[in-house]
C-alpha cells in the first residue's frame, strides 16, 4: 500500500472577541491507501477541526489555517487555488457529517441532491445520473431505490438520511472518506448498521477512511490505527489492538477506564478522568492534561512532551512511563506533583 496522505505540522487558530482559540496544535500524521484510521477524543478536542482543515472548510473568518502542510497524492491541499481544492472535495475525498438533517438540503429532493455531485464531477447526463443515484441507494441499504429518489429529507429516518449521506459521499468514487461522527444522532443497533455498511463498503471499494468519534466501542472493530486527541494535540497514535491492549498515555488510559466491559465483573467500576479540559484560548504552558493527570511530574507543568515512539508504529506524548506504576496502582511519589 502506498502513502495516500500525510499531515505535517497542521495549525488552526479561531479569532474571536475573547481571543485567539488553539483549535488544533501542530498535529502530524499519516494515512496509507486502504487504511482506515479513527480520530478520538473528547467534544472539543479539535477532531472536527483537523480533518475540516484538511478540505479548507473552516469558515473564515474568524478561522484560520496558520501552519501546517497537508499533502495528498502528492500535491499540498493547503496550497491549491480555490477551483482546484473544489475539484478534490466531494471528487477524490468525500466527507459525511454528524447531523444528516443539516447536512442535506430540506427542499431539494434525495434524488437532485445525489445527481449533482455526479453531473459536476464525473460529467454525467441527467439520465445517467438518476440511474446511479438509484444505484448507489441500492449500495446503502435503501429499500426500493428507484420510487425513492423523488422523497424529500424528511421524508427518511435518521438512519436511512445518514445512508443517504455515505450514498453521496462515494458516488464519485473517492479515495477517501472522512466520517465526522456518523453514528452520534442514531440509536445503537441504527449505529452497529452504519458502522457494518462502511466497512463492507471499504472492502468492496477499497478507499481509505478517517473516522473520527469519541466513542472508542465503534473503533475496536473498525480502524486498523487510532489517534487520541486533547486539547487540539496529538497525545497518543497506536495501531488499534496495542492501543487497546497496551495504552501508554494517561488520557487514553482513562478514555478506556471509562468503556463498560462485558468480560468483567459486575462488581468492576468505571473511572472517570476528574476535572475539565484546559481553556483553548489560554493554553497551559507544559502538557495540556497536566491538571487532570494521576501521572504528573514537576517537567509536565514547565514542557509541553513531543510525540515520540514507544514502541512498533506506537507513539505518546508523555514524560512519565506510566507502566511502572500501573500493575501497583502507586504513583511517581517521589516526583508528584499535589
Amino acid at each position: 500500500m502506498g502513502r495516500l496522505l500525510e499531515v505535517k505540522g497542521l495549525e488552526t487558530r479561531f479569532f474571536t472577541q475573547d481571543g485567539v482559540v488553539h483549535a488544533v496544535n501542530g498535529i502530524s500524521y499519516t494515512l496509507d491507501e486502504g487504511e482506515t484510521l479513527a480520530i478520538v477524543g473528547e467534544s472539543g478536542c479539535g477532531k472536527s477541526v483537523g480533518v475540516m482543515s484538511l478540505l479548507r472548510l473552516i469558515p473564515q473568518p474568524p478561522g484560520k489555517i496558520t501552519g501546517g502542510e497537508v499533502w495528498f497524492d502528492g500535491k499540498d491541499l493547503l496550497k491549491m487555488s480555490d477551483d482546484e481544492i473544489r475539484q478534490v472535495r466531494g471528487n477524490r475525498i468525500a466527507m459525511v457529517f454528524q447531523d444528516p438533517m443539516t447536512s442535506l438540503n430540506p427542499v431539494l429532493t434525495i434524488g437532485f441532491q445525489l445527481s449533482e455531485a455526479l453531473m459536476l464531477h464525473m460529467g454525467m447526463d441527467k439520465a445517467a445520473a438518476r440511474k446511479r443515484s438509484v444505484e448507489l441507494l441500492e449500495m446503502v441499504g435503501i429499500p426500493q431505490a428507484a420510487s425513492r429518489l423523488d422523497d424529500y429529507p424528511h421524508q427518511f429516518s435518521g438512519g436511512m438520511r445518514q445512508r443517504v449521506m455515505i450514498a453521496m459521499g462515494l458516488s464519485c468514487n473517492p479515495q477517501l472518506l472522512i466520517a465526522d461522527e456518523p453514528t452520534t444522532a442514531l440509536d445503537v443497533t441504527i449505529q452497529a448498521q452504519i458502522t457494518d455498511l462502511v466497512k463492507r463498503l471499504r472492502n468492496e471499494i477499497g478507499m481509505a477512511i478517517i473516522w473520527i468519534t469519541h466513542d472508542l466501542g465503534v473503533v475496536a472493530g473498525l480502524a486498523h490505527r487510532v489517534i487520541v486527541m486533547y486539547a487540539g494535540f496529538v497525545v497518543e497514535e497506536a495501531d488499534v489492538k496495542e492501543l487497546y491492549g497496551n495504552p501508554r498515555h494517561p488520557y487514553t488510559i482513562g478514555l478506556l477506564g471509562s468503556l463498560p466491559r462485558l468480560d468483567e465483573a459486575r462488581a468492576h467500576r468505571l473511572t472517570s478522568i476528574e476535572g475539565l479540559p484546559p481553556d483553548l484560548i489560554d493554553l497551559p504552558k507544559g502538557c495540556p492534561f497536566y491538571a487532570r493527570c494521576r501521572y504528573r511530574i514537576e517537567r509536565c507543568a514547565a514542557e509541553n512532551p513531543r510525540l515520540e515512539p514507544v514502541g512498533p508504529r506506537h507513539r505518546i506524548a508523555c514524560w512519565v512511563d506510566v507502566t511502572k506504576y500501573q500493575q501497583t496502582g502507586r504513583r511517581p511519589a517521589a516526583e508528584v506533583v499535589q
